[in-house]
C-alpha cells in the first residue's frame, strides 16, 4: 500500500479508512492492540496490532468460526459478533464479546498472535451487548454492558454486574448505573467501556446512534454508582459525523489518546485517531476543545510516536496468492466449508463453484470478501472457467445490501463476459454480457472513488482495450457493515459441478495524492487540523 502525502511525524484521519468498526484498543508492551466487530463473518473478532497508533495490520481471527458454527453456516447479516473489548489480565489476553442473540463470551490467548481459545459462555441471554470487564484494585471484576431493544425490548441503559475473576460466570445482581432515559436529549446509550483512574470508576459511551452521536464519559466514586458524566467529543462544525465509541488508551510515556468510529455509509465505520488530555476538573477533553467547550475530532495531527510514517490508511487488501493459505485479509460471509477455497500457493487461487445459487449473491456464505477501502483506489484480478454447467458463473463482486459483479458465465453456448446488478428489489438483472473467442481469461478492474460510486471493467489479456460493463454504480453498505470486495464461483442449486473458477493476484492500488487532497480541502475550511 502506498505512503499517503502526510509528511513524517503527522498522520491525516481516518487512520483505517475502511469498515474496522466498534473498536477497542489497549497497548499490551510496546505494541498496540485493537478488536473490532465482525458481525456473521468468519474468520471472526479481527485482532490488529500497531507499533504507533496509526499504522495497522491483521495479528489474527479470535474465533476460526462464528459460533453456534451450525447456526452460522448460513449468512446471517448482521449478527454474530457485535462490539467486544480487549484487556490484559495476567497472562491473558481476554476478549469479551457479545453475540446478541445467544450472550456474552470470552476467549484468551498470551498474546495478539494468537492461538485464541474455543469461546466460553459468561452471561446468558438475548439483547446483551457491548460489554467491558473491569479487574479491581482488589482483584474483584465487574462487567458493564448495554441493551439492544431488538432482543431485549430495552435500550439506552447501561448496565454493571460483578462476575468471577476468572470472567466464567456472574456472582452479583446486576445493576442499571446510568439510565439514558433520565438524561436530557439521549438516545441509544450503549457500547461503554470501563476504566479506572485516581480512585475514579470511569465509562466511556457513545449515545445519540451510529451516524449521528456523540461522545459521553461517566464517572463515580463507587462502582455501581451514581455516575456523574458530560458529552466530551462531537462533530460541531467539523465533517466527521457520529465521532464516538471507542477507547481510551495511553503511551508508554503517558500521553492519553482516543480512538472512535465514524460511519462513512458506504465505506462502514472508519476509525479516527484523537488526542487526549486532562482539564483541571479531571475530566477528559477529546480532540480539539470547540467553542462551546465540547471537543470536536481533528483531521489531521501529530503522531503519537515522533517521526512515523503514515504508510497507508489500513491494511493492505492485496494478495499474490503465493502463500500456503489465504491472507489474514478475507473473510467468507458465513463459516465456510474446507472445499470452498484452495489456495495452493501457486500465484492464483482456486474458488470451487458451489451449487448454492437462487441468484442473490446476498444468500451465499461462499463469497469470499475483504472490507472495501474509503480511499480512491483501483483493484485488479483475472479470472478464468472452465467447463461447466449452465449458470455457472465466477467473478468480482462489490457487495452490500445492493451489488453489482462482473465475470464469467457458463451458457448454452459457451462461456461469456457476464455481469449483473441488484439494487432494491430481490431480483438480479444482467447488465452487460459478450462472448468470448473460446475459452479465456480475462482481467477483471473495479475502480472505486471513495466517495460513494464505483466501475467494473474487463479485457482480455492479448492488449485489449478495457471496457467498461458496470458504470456509475452507487456502492451500498451492507447490514451493520460497510460494503465488500469480493470473489465468488458458485453453481446452480441442485447441479453436481466439480469446477473450479481461478482468480489470478489481487491488487489494490489506492490513490494517495487524491484522497489526501480529499481530506485536506475538508480540513481547510473546518480549522481542524491540530
Amino acid at each position: 500500500m502506498p505512503m499517503t502525502t502526510t509528511p513524517p511525524g503527522r498522520y491525516l484521519n481516518p487512520v483505517l479508512d475502511a469498515d474496522w468498526p466498534d473498536p477497542d484498543v489497549i497497548r499490551d508492551g510496546d505494541i498496540y492492540v485493537m478488536v473490532v466487530s465482525s458481525f456473521n463473518r468468519a474468520p471472526g473478532l479481527p485482532v490488529l496490532t500497531s507499533p504507533d497508533l496509526v499504522n495497522w495490520a491483521v495479528a489474527s481471527h479470535a474465533l476460526a468460526a462464528v459460533p453456534p458454527v451450525d447456526h452460522f453456516t448460513l449468512p446471517r447479516h448482521g449478527d454474530g459478533v457485535w462490539a467486544p473489548a480487549i484487556r490484559r489480565h495476567g497472562d491473558d489476553l481476554v476478549i469479551v464479546y457479545p453475540d446478541p442473540d445467544h450472550g456474552i463470551f470470552t476467549t484468551r490467548a498470551t498474546s495478539a498472535a494468537g492461538p485464541w481459545s474455543e469461546p466460553t459462555l459468561l452471561l446468558a441471554g438475548s439483547g446483551l451487548i457491548d460489554p467491558c470487564p473491569l479487574w479491581d484494585d482488589d482483584g474483584r471484576a465487574y462487567l458493564v454492558h448495554g441493551w439492544a431493544a431488538s432482543r431485549a425490548g430495552v435500550k439506552n441503559q447501561l448496565t454493571v454486574v460483578e462476575v468471577a475473576p476468572d470472567l466464567s460466570r456472574p456472582i452479583g445482581r446486576p445493576r442499571t448505573v446510568i439510565d439514558g432515559d433520565a438524561l436530557p436529549g439521549y438516545t441509544t446509550l450503549e457500547g461503554p467501556k470501563f476504566y479506572k483512574r485516581d480512585g475514579w470508576y470511569w465509562i466511556f459511551a457513545p449515545a445519540g446512534g451510529v451516524s449521528t452521536g456523540w461522545q459521553s464519559v461517566f464517572r463515580s466514586r463507587d462502582v455501581f454508582g451514581p455516575y456523574s458524566g458530560r458529552i466530551v467529543l462531537a462533530q460541531g462544525d467539523t465533517p466527521i459525523n457520529g465521532a464516538h465509541q471507542g477507547a481510551w488508551v495511553d503511551t508508554a510515556d503517558g500521553a492519553d489518546w482516543f480512538l472512535h468510529f465514524q460511519d462513512r455509509g458506504a465505506y462502514g465505520r472508519v476509525v479516527h485517531l484523537q488526542p487526549m488530555a486532562w482539564d483541571d476538573d479531571g475530566w477528559p477533553v477529546l480532540g480539539e476543545s470547540g467553542p462551546d467547550g465540547v471537543g470536536r475530532p481533528v483531521l489531521e495531527h501529530e503522531t503519537p510516536v515522533p517521526g512515523t510514517v503514515q504508510a497507508g490508511h489500513g491494511p493492505d487488501g492485496s494478495d499474490d496468492f503465493t502463500a500456503a493459505g489465504l491472507g489474514p485479509q478475507w473473510h467468507w460471509q458465513a463459516n465456510p466449508a474446507p472445499h470452498w477455497a484452495h489456495p495452493d500457493g501457486s500465484g492464483s487461487l482456486a474458488l470451487a463453484a458451489v451449487p448454492a445459487d437462487r441468484g442473490d449473491l446476498r444468500r451465499l456464505g461462499n463469497v469470499l470478501g475483504q472490507v472495501l477501502p474509503g480511499q480512491p483506489l483501483t483493484a485488479t484480478t483475472s479470472l478464468s472457467l472452465p467447463d461447466g454447467v449452465p449458470g455457472t458463473r465466477a467473478g468480482l463482486v462489490v457487495l452490500g445490501q445492493a451489488y453489482c459483479w462482473l465475470g464469467l458465465e457458463h451458457t448454452d453456448d459457451g462461456v461469456t463476459v457476464a455481469a449483473g446488478r441488484l439494487l432494491d428489489g430481490v431480483t438480479e438483472e444482467r447488465v452487460h454480457r459478450s462472448d468470448l473467442p473460446g475459452p479465456a481469461t480475462i482481467e477483471i478492474r473495479l475502480t472505486s472513488d471513495g466517495t460513494g460510486t464505483a466501475d467494473l471493467a474487463y479485457r482480455l489479456p492479448d492488449g485489449a482495450d478495457w471496457v467498461r460493463a458496470v458504470g456509475g454504480f452507487e456502492v451500498r453498505p451492507g447490514r451493520w457493515i460497510g460494503a465488500e470486495l469480493g470473489l465468488f464461483a458458485v453453481a446452480p442449486v441442485g447441479t453436481d459441478d466439480g469446477t473450479r473458477a481461478r482468480f489470478g493476484p489481487v491488487t489494490l492500488s489506492m490513490h494517495a495524492a487524491t484522497y489526501a487532497a480529499q481530506v485536506r480541502a475538508n480540513a481547510s475550511t473546518t480549522g481542524v487540523i491540530a
